[in-house]
């Protein structure tokens, strides 16, 4: 009995060494360390200037057909029958020795403008960030809080090239819509607001004003303003400044990068600091779609609200998920539903056609009595 019990505890210890020794078949690939790379704000690149178009070779000038020879003037006429006649040899070749003079020849077409590329005479285009805004477009997004399916938020995007405007309007059960409004124009350094409101529910709107000439941003909230640094943003223009970084340079935004920008709020400012996680699959009400995700980083020690965004590139890098997490732990998301759909405008045929046809169709106006001749 003693030996059973000895040579079961040695096969029990002799599994458990294999057990704890042994390789997985297929061990999980090393996940390569993160590079952190923090990108700080700077002048955005300009569009490379267009060549202009080489300008067209003058045509060539048509020959101009030579003019007949003049014929030979006339003898003068006889004086005198004893007058010499000319020797009928000279005569004869007379007009062969003396022709007109043929016609100047037709002068050498101009030389065709020099062919070298016209980019080595366009200087050199200042290095920046490359940047791309999106187009106008009005978004609709399914609105979840805490993971409940709430009513269709939208996002009203228009741009110019040059003014921007943004309303953000997300309903909220029991409270009302909160409606985040942001406009401005397009400088050297991206998207540059210059008023930024928020609305929650019933309550009056807080709004920031971003005063570029004095560099500063004042706020109705409170009475203390702050320093207006570059490339400053509000809290939702930074989603579509962060959309044009990426729209312009896709492949730069490779995880750990990292880019930096300075926020206002609807009473204050801060840097925040937005990472890039990777590539992820999110699902929407269309399926599922790739997305790059971005996380803010915690803006101080203890800062327990967050914010993370994915665009993804089937949408030309638009937002399709946008989560922010309270401190209470309360989530507030906005998922991907697609554009709103414009109204197509009549055609101006159309129009023509329907008017000409009402003022065909209308009767003819009554003719009016004459009056009787007094």
């Amino acid at each position: 009995m003693l030996a059973v019990l000895i040579v079961a505890g040695l096969h029990l210890s002799a599994m458990r060494w294999i057990d704890r020794n042994r390789q997985p078949a297929n061990p999980p690939p090393e996940t390569p360390p993160v590079q952190i790379e923090l990108l700080t704000p700077k002048p955005i690149a300009p569009p490379a200037p267009v060549p202009p178009a080489p300008a067209p070779a003058p045509p060539k000038p048509a020959p101009v057909p030579p003019k007949p020879a003049a014929p030979a003037p006339a003898p003068a006429p006889v004086l005198s029958a004893t007058t010499p006649q000319p020797d009928a040899a000279a005569v004869a070749s007379a007009p062969a020795a003396a022709p007109a003079a043929p016609a100047s020849a037709p002068a050498a077409p101009t030389a065709a403008p020099s062919a070298l590329p016209q980019a080595a005479s366009q200087p050199a285009v200042a290095s920046g960030d490359k940047f791309d805004v999106p187009p106008t477009g009005d978004l609709r997004y399914d609105t979840l809080v805490n993971g409940m399916m709430n009513q269709t938020g939208t996002i009203h995007w228009s741009n110019d090239g040059q003014h921007y405007e943004m309303v953000v309007s997300i309903p909220l059960p029991f409270v009302g819509p909160y409606v985040y409004s942001s406009k401005g124009h397009i400088d050297g350094f991206g998207i540059a607001p210059e008023q930024y409101s928020e609305q929650r529910g019933r309550r009056a709107a807080d709004v920031a004003i971003f005063n570029r000439e004095a560099k500063q941003i004042v706020y109705t909230k409170t009475p203390q303003s702050q320093p207006l640094a570059d490339g400053a943003q509000d809290r939702f223009s930074v989603v579509m400044q962060l959309s044009s970084l990426v729209r312009g340079a896709p492949d730069k935004y490779k995880p750990g990068v990292t880019r930096q920008f300075s926020v206002s709020d609807n009473d204050s400012n801060e840097i925040w600091q937005i990472e890039t996680v990777g590539d992820e699959t999110v699902q929407t009400r269309d399926g599922f779609t790739t997305a790059r995700h971005f996380t803010r980083l915690p803006r101080r020690d203890g800062d327990r609200r967050k914010l993370d965004i994915w665009l993804s590139p089937s949408v030309g890098w638009l937002p399709v998920r946008i989560l922010q997490t309270e401190p209470n732990g309360m989530q507030i998301e906005l998922l991907w539903a697609g554009k709103i759909a414009q109204a197509a405008a009549p055609a101006p045929d159309a129009v023509a056609g329907t008017q000409d046809a009402s003022e065909e169709s209308a009767p003819a106006a009554p003719a009016l009595p004459q009056p009787d001749k007094p």
